[in-house]
C-alpha cells in the first residue's frame, strides 16, 4: 500500500523550466508547493569540470536519462511495427532538475501572431484549400497579444540577450540584455543576407552577453564563449538555467519543497477532480501518494501525455476517426539541423570553430510564418535562416567535401586543412500536424514496471518536402554569398527515422478553443479535470519554426497565473468564453 503523504496545495510533475515557474510563482504567491523529480538535484557547483565533449556530448550522453529506465517505440506509418529506440544518440531526454533547460542550447525565440491564429490568418488570406487534406492546423485559442506579456516576463527572468527583429513581433519592452559578441561568421553571414535584401539579426541567446540580476533576485553572469553549452550545463552559471533562476527562487520562499529520485507513476482523481499523484521512490521501491489541490504536469511532452494516457484521463486520440485530443498532433522538429542546410568549405578564409556557445549565432526571418507570400509555393508557413557557433568540438566535428575517402592520406589532409574553413547554413523549417501523426501506448512493448511504452507515428510529409527544398535553396544563395569555394546542399530525406536528438516535440496535449478539438485551454488547464494542468510544448497544436523554449517558458507563467486563479478563487472554473473572450 502506498503511503499518504500531508496535503499540499500544488504538486508538479517534473522540475525544469515549466515546473521551476510553477514553483516559484505559486511558492511566491504564498501556496504550498512539492516538485517532484524523477532524477537527481542539480546545482551549479555540480557543473564543475563539465568540458568533456565525449561523457557529456553524443557519445555517452552523461546529462541525458537512460534508455533502460525509459524510452519510447517509433513507427512511420500506421500499418508498420513500432520498435523500441533503443540507442542513446537516438533518443536524448535530460534528466535531473533543470531537465533540458540545463542543457539546451540557449537558444530563445518566439513564436508568430500567425502561429496562434494559423488556421483563421491561412484560410482568411488563401483560402482553405491551401490547407492540404489530412494537415490538422487549428488556432491555439489565444492571440500573440495575449501571450506576449508571458514572453517579456520570461525573458526578463531569463536575462535573454538579443536585439528587435524588424520581420519580428512587436514587443512590450526590450531585450533585458544586448545582444552576444559578432564574430567572423556571424559577421560575414550578415553582409550577404544584407546583400541578397534579407533583415539579418543576432540570434535572441539565454546565454547571456553580459552579467545580469534577474527580477527574482538571482544572478547570471555574462557568458565566457567557451562552447560547452548544448548537452552541457554551465559552470559558470553564464547559461540561464532553472538550477540558477527559479528554483533557487522557489526555495527561497520556504514554501517549496523538492523531492528528487520520485518517479510519478500515475494521476490520482476521484468524481471528476484530481486528488494528487502516486510516485515510486527509485531508491527504496517505496510507494506514495501526494494529495494536492491542483495538480501540474511539467515534464517533458513525451512523459506528460504517456501519464494522461496511462492513468486514462482524456479521450485518447483515434487517427482513423479523428475523434479523441490525447495524443494528438504529435510534432517533432525532426532533424532541424541538418535536413534543409548548405555546407560551405572555404580556401582563402579560416575561422576560429572551437570557440563559440549555443545562442552564439545570427538569424533572418524573411521566410517565417506568414512574412511572405505563399501563393506560388506548395506549403504554409516556413523557415528561419541561420548561422550558429556553438563551438567546433574535436570528436564530433571533422568535415571533409563529398567524395573524400572516410580512411587515408586524403581523408587526413582535408581533415587538417578544412578543420578552421567550413562553416554551415541552416534552414529551421515548421512542422504541420497531421491526422495520422500521433502518439498513444504501445500494443507490445512496456517499461521494467509493466507500463506500455509511449509510441509514436510520425513522418514527413510532401509538406515538408516542399518546405525543406524551398529552404535548401536559400541556404545554398546565403553560401554562395558569403563566398564558399565548395557548397553542398544538404541531401534529402524520405522518411524520419528514429531519432528525436534535438528534444523539440511537441503535441498530444494540445490548446484550444474547445475540448472537442484540443486537450486544455489558454491556460494549460484540462477541459475533462479543471484541477488539473498540463504544461509545456504538449499544448503546442503545431511547430514553429523556431527552438520551443521561449514559448514553453511564457505559457507557464500564463499556467501560473492561472493556477493562482484557480485556487483563490476556490474552485471557479477557468474555461474561456470562446464569444465573450472573458472567464467563467
Amino acid at each position: 500500500m502506498p503511503k499518504v503523504l500531508k496535503k499540499v496545495d500544488v504538486v508538479t510533475v517534473g522540475v525544469g523550466w515549466t515546473g521551476g515557474i510553477i514553483a516559484a510563482e505559486l511558492s511566491k504567491a504564498g501556496y504550498q508547493v512539492v516538485g517532484l523529480e524523477r532524477g537527481k538535484e542539480e546545482t551549479l557547483e555540480d557543473y564543475n569540470q563539465m568540458k568533456d565533449e565525449l561523457k557529456y556530448g553524443h557519445s555517452r550522453n552523461e546529462m541525458m536519462n537512460s534508455l533502460s529506465d525509459d524510452t519510447l517505440t517509433f513507427r512511420n506509418t500506421l500499418d508498420s511495427q513500432a520498435l523500441p529506440i533503443r540507442e542513446p544518440e537516438n533518443l536524448r531526454i535530460g534528466t535531473n532538475t533543470g531537465g533540458g533547460g540545463s542543457h539546451w542550447a540557449a537558444q530563445c525565440h518566439r513564436y508568430l501572431p500567425y502561429d496562434y491564429e494559423i488556421f483563421s490568418q491561412t484560410v482568411e488570406r488563401y483560402g482553405k484549400e491551401k490547407i492540404p487534406e489530412g494537415m490538422t492546423i487549428q488556432d491555439w485559442g489565444i492571440t500573440y497579444d495575449e501571450i506576449e506579456p508571458y514572453y517579456d516576463k520570461f525573458e526578463k527572468m531569463a536575462g535573454i540577450s538579443g536585439e528587435q527583429d524588424p520581420m519580428g513581433p512587436e514587443r512590450s519592452s526590450p531585450f533585458p540584455t544586448p545582444p552576444m559578441k559578432e564574430v567572423p561568421a556571424t559577421r560575414l553571414f550578415k553582409e550577404a543576407a544584407k546583400n541578397l535584401g534579407y533583415h539579418p539579426i543576432s540570434l535572441p541567446s539565454a546565454s547571456i552577453s553580459e552579467t545580469y540580476e534577474n527580477p527574482d533576485g538571482q544572478t547570471i553572469y555574462g557568458c565566457q564563449y567557451c562552447s560547452f553549452c548544448y548537452s552541457h550545463g554551465c559552470e559558470f552559471g553564464a547559461k540561464s538555467d532553472p538550477v540558477i533562476t527559479v528554483i533557487p527562487t522557489a526555495k527561497n520562499t520556504g514554501n517549496f519543497e523538492l523531492r528528487t529520485d520520485a518517479n510519478v507513476t500515475r494521476i490520482l482523481y476521484e468524481g471528476g477532480q484530481a486528488t494528487g499523484v502516486l510516485y515510486t521512490d527509485t531508491r527504496t521501491g517505496q510507494e506514495f501518494e501526494q494529495p494536492a489541490d491542483v495538480v501540474a504536469l511539467t515534464s517533458y511532452t513525451f512523459n506528460n501525455v504517456r501519464l494522461l494516457l496511462l492513468s486514462e484521463i482524456g479521450t485518447p486520440y483515434n487517427p482513423e476517426t479523428g475523434e479523441g485530443v490525447i495524443g494528438k498532433n504529435f510534432c517533432d522538429h525532426h532533424a532541424a539541423d541538418g535536413a534543409s542546410a548548405a555546407r560551405g568549405f572555404f580556401n582563402d578564409r579560416k575561422f576560429n570553430l572551437h570557440m563559440g556557445a549555443g545562442g552564439l549565432g545570427a538569424i533572418f526571418t524573411d521566410y517565417v510564418g506568414d512574412n511572405f507570400d505563399h501563393s506560388e509555393v506548395d506549403f504554409i508557413h516556413g523557415g528561419i535562416c541561420r548561422i550558429t557557433q556553438g563551438g567546433a568540438g574535436p570528436i564530433s566535428n571533422n568535415p571533409v567535401p563529398r567524395g573524400t575517402p572516410r580512411w587515408g592520406s586524403e581523408f587526413k589532409e582535408k581533415s587538417l586543412y578544412y578543420a578552421n574553413r567550413v562553416l554551415n547554413v541552416n534552414f529551421m523549417f515548421a512542422v504541420m500536424p497531421w491526422k495520422h501523426h500521433y502518439l498513444d501506448l504501445d500494443p507490445t512493448y512496456t517499461d521494467s514496471t509493466g507500463d506500455p511504452l509511449l509510441r509514436v507515428t510520425f513522418d514527413f510529409e510532401e509538406q515538408d518536402h516542399n518546405l525543406l527544398s524551398f529552404g535548401r535553396d536559400i541556404c545554398v544563395e546565403m553560401m554562395e554569398e558569403m563566398g564558399a569555394d565548395i557548397v553542398e546542399p544538404s541531401e534529402d530525406i524520405e522518411h524520419v527515422k528514429a531519432s528525436f536528438t534535438f528534444q523539440h516535440s511537441s503535441g498530444g496535449a494540445i490548446m484550444g478553443e474547445s475540448p472537442d478539438t484540443s486537450a486544455v485551454n489558454n491556460y494549460s488547464q484540462m477541459w475533462d479535470m479543471d484541477n488539473l494542468f498540463v504544461i509545456g510544448a504538449s499544448a503546442f497544436p503545431h511547430f514553429g519554426a523556431p527552438n520551443p523554449t521561449g514559448t514553453a517558458g511564457a505559457l507557464a507563467y500564463r499556467a501560473a497565473e492561472g493556477i493562482d486563479k484557480y485556487l483563490s478563487n476556490d474552485g471557479g472554473q477557468l474555461v474561456r468564453a470562446k464569444e465573450s473572450k472573458k472567464y467563467i
